[in-house]
């Protein structure tokens, strides 16, 4: 998902994440639209410079990768530059945002080859096949497990919890017009409270302390104590707008490796995010787009992505890694919402949210 805006990116050890990936012999070139075709993301694109260099092998491609912030800002431009596009793929535009590329006219139709392989409750577009799904995660609290059990406290379930007394002054979270995660937790708690009920369940958050940053890696890196940068940054916010995924990434890139994960997820708090992907309508090598989408589904990149990224695979049979099992299941019982609905409701909601939260 994010991811996006994600975890994985700021994280930061171990990813292949390429501005340009290979050679070309025979010095294609983005404007010669016949050896080269660049992707369009946000910052926490990574793939396994194997896996990439083998779609690269087998197609005849060389891939560049440009990067463009955070998932908000990265579609922002992409729409402000769609007449004369930056690549041929974008990718990274999420269920919460798929609304205002699609109606800007972003993306032009194609259905990969593979699809049929999705499963179908993450084809949000499906008959028109504009985008492409490619990833799911969840957007969750996160805590911090020591800061709970050195205070012998509960750590909080639902979104009901964070605005009890108990958790005063602890909750850090992401600017929703600014940043994939923010807007997603502020989407979790209309879904759960409804068109009436949200405004007042933000109030009661705001009286409660709710702090709001930017985006995602300065609430998890710098402000969350759970995490590894906010440990030695001296973090005093032990819980974070993050992602389900973020424990195993604890584990994984921990230096040292912890044998169990420092965090654990509020699963109560969850909003389910997907991914996905579009040949931009504008694109000068959409040929060579096609197979990087078809490559994107494929099982290969699939069962790579979840260690790369930190979300999780939609093609039916991709292997889940055993991390993501043991350390961050996906939510049972995520928040979800209608894409019309977001549509529908999304600006001013995020308008609403400012003037509360905000000023």
């Amino acid at each position: 998902m994010h991811i996006r805006t994600f975890v994985a990116a700021a994280v930061g050890l171990g990813l292949v994440t390429l501005s340009a990936c290979g050679s070309s012999d025979d010095g294609g070139s983005p404007q010669s639209g016949s050896k080269t075709v660049t992707l369009v993301s946000h910052d926490s694109w990574a793939v396994s410079e194997s896996v990439l260099a083998d779609f690269e092998k087998r197609s005849g491609y060389q891939v560049k990768v440009l990067k463009d912030g955070d998932a908000g800002q990265a579609v922002n431009k992409a729409i402000l530059t769609k007449d004369n596009p930056q690549g041929d793929v974008f990718f990274g535009v999420d269920n919460t945002l798929l609304s205002r590329a699609l109606d800007n006219g972003l993306f032009q139709p194609y259905e990969a080859k593979g699809l049929d392989q999705v499963d179908g409750q993450y084809q949000l577009d499906a008959g028109k096949h504009r985008v492409t799904p490619v990833d799911y995660g969840d957007i969750c609290v996160n805590y911090d497990k020591k800061y709970f059990a050195d205070r012998k406290l509960a750590p909080p379930v639902t979104f009901d919890d964070l605005v009890k007394p108990a958790y005063k002054d602890l909750l850090v979270t992401e600017n929703a017009s600014t940043s994939s995660p923010g807007l997603g937790f502020l989407l979790g708690t209309a879904a759960r409270y409804g068109d009436d009920g949200w405004e007042g369940y933000w109030k009661k958050l705001r009286a409660n302390g709710v702090k709001v940053v930017d985006g995602w890696e300065q609430a998890y890196n710098e402000e969350f104590s759970g995490s590894a940068g906010g440990r030695k940054a001296g973090a005093d916010r032990p819980l974070v707008v993050s992602y389900a995924s973020s424990p195993p990434a604890e584990v994984i890139y921990g230096d040292p490796k912890p044998t169990t994960a420092p965090t654990g997820v509020a699963t109560g708090t969850c909003f389910r995010q997907v991914e996905f992907a579009g040949l931009l309508s504008n694109a000068e090598n959409s040929e060579g787009g096609k197979a990087l989408i078809d490559f994107l589904v494929s099982k290969t990149f699939q069962e790579d992505m979840p260690l790369n990224m930190f979300v999780y695979p939609v093609a039916k049979g991709a292997a889940v890694p055993a991390e993501f099992t043991e350390y961050g299941p996906a939510a049972e019982a995520p928040e979800t919402m209608d894409p019309a609905k977001i549509a529908a409701d999304r600006d001013q909601w995020v308008k609403s949210w400012t003037s509360l939260v905000l000023k």
